[in-house]
């Protein structure tokens, strides 16, 4: 990578902030803003990848590496292949080392892999309590998901890429999507399995939330699938599924009260495409949408006063915050903000998002925006700045950013075949 291609967005970002620009200039900031932020999502998981082996560290300082953040990671080098922040040569041969480990010495159980892996051994190390020592079918499907969109993305005649192509392939086939039913008579997957605790997780895996994408790709499989039925009956099952209420002005078909937090909206969503079709229940990007527009509302009215929210100042989500890591949306709002899940959303709200990530740049920029891109979170209430990084949050952010610039993971992913199979079995239709 040259090093004048990576200092003269920077440079042009650091001028910007001095300047009053025009309107065309602040149309041109925003872009250069949207690409540098690209650009340094993709040095957390092409720099900071952890050695040997390339994984994804769970979060900076960590030793531990994430699946599902290695999933978004790897979407994330498509992007910056695509993006020329490095050459495909360099980024193939990355991508090549990250599927032979997970292929060679990555522990699975029954094919889904752990939440947490050390990036050294393959062994996977206990993540929600020790019982949770085994798979992890929902950070499955988000690497899986990543898989099946870079076999379409490296399809040339080249020894490492067909490479690729053969590995992701082998890794999507063997995962038991059907042993995580748990039962042949449920219609339930089942979240993780421990060989040596068996379910005593016992957390069924249903909707909605951000699981969508599990249960696609189980009924998807074309070597463990589940029946189509378990979309309705398991995933849509739960009597809160459906909502139908108004918050802030915002008819929500799908979720729970106040959409939940935006990381809903988005891990199902960086590689499968919502767009132009619907289930029984609605268009889950209008729906997404709404979820958004919801949430922006909610810190726009600011109902427990916090310093800073506003129209440019919105995005309640899964976080650091000053007291650990939790969980905000607008039920439980402690004055929270997470700048990943805004720039996230540009699919939903481009005009928005691209207001407000300027303003966080311009605003707070010298506290806010970091080596790999704005920091995890911040609380003005409590004057609060992380200085941490998760995978999972880097790693919706290039892509969701290109999706909405090009399409290109979402058109890759839905070019397996398999996903149109499986949504005409389920019984989605065309919009």
């Amino acid at each position: 990578m040259r090093k004048d291609s990576f200092l003269l967005p920077f440079v042009l970002l650091c001028l910007t902030r001095v300047q009053a620009p025009s309107a065309e200039a602040e149309k041109l900031t925003a872009e250069l803003l949207l690409t540098e932020a690209q650009r340094r999502a993709f040095r957390y998981f092409y720099d900071y990848g952890f050695p040997g082996s390339g994984l994804a560290r769970e979060r900076l300082g960590s030793r531990r590496c994430a699946i599902g953040g290695t999933g978004f990671g790897l979407l994330t080098l498509i992007v910056g292949c695509e993006r020329g922040f490095a050459s495909r040569e360099a980024v193939s041969k990355r991508v090549l080392r990250i599927v032979r480990f997970l292929e060679d010495k990555a522990e699975r159980f029954h094919g889904a892999f752990s939440h947490h892996l050390n990036g050294k051994t393959g062994k996977a190390i206990p993540f929600a309590g020790y019982k949770d020592d085994g798979g992890d079918l929902v950070e499955t499907s988000y690497l899986v998901a990543a898989l099946l969109t870079l076999r379409k993305y490296f399809n040339r005649e080249d020894p490492t890429e067909q490479e690729i192509k053969e590995r992701a392939t082998r890794i999507w086939h063997e995962v038991q999507w059907d042993w995580y039913l748990r039962k042949k008579s449920s219609y339930k997957l089942y979240w993780h399995w421990s060989p040596r605790y068996d379910w005593a997780m016992n957390l069924p895996v249903t909707g909605f939330n951000e699981c969508m994408i599990t249960y696609l790709l189980a009924i998807a499989s074309p070597t463990h699938p589940i029946p189509p039925e378990c979309y309705y009956k398991g995933w849509a099952s739960s009597p809160n599924y459906v909502n139908g209420k108004i918050y802030y002005g915002y008819r929500l078909k799908v979720g729970p009260p106040y959409g939940g937090p935006l990381f809903f909206t988005q891990f199902s969503f960086v590689a499968f495409d919502p767009r132009g079709k619907r289930d029984r229940y609605c268009n889950y990007f209008e729906n997404n949408r709404i979820i958004t527009l919801i949430n922006r509302a909610h810190c726009i009215k600011n109902p427990h006063g916090y310093p800073g929210y506003g129209p440019k100042c919105w995005g309640l989500s899964a976080s650091d915050d000053p007291r650990g890591y939790k969980v905000h949306d607008p039920l439980h709002d402690n004055g929270t903000i997470t700048p990943s899940v805004v720039l996230s959303a540009l699919p939903y709200l481009p005009k928005a998002v691209k207001e407000t990530a300027l303003h966080f740049y311009n605003k707070w920029g010298d506290r806010l925006w970091g080596p790999y891109g704005f920091y995890d979170a911040f609380n003005l209430r409590r004057n609060w700045f992380a200085r941490s990084y998760i995978a999972i949050d880097v790693g919706t952010v290039a892509p969701m950013i290109e999706n909405y610039r090009t399409g290109l993971c979402w058109n890759l992913f839905m070019q397996n075949e398999e996903i149109g199979k499986a949504l005409e079995k389920i019984g989605w239709k065309k919009e």
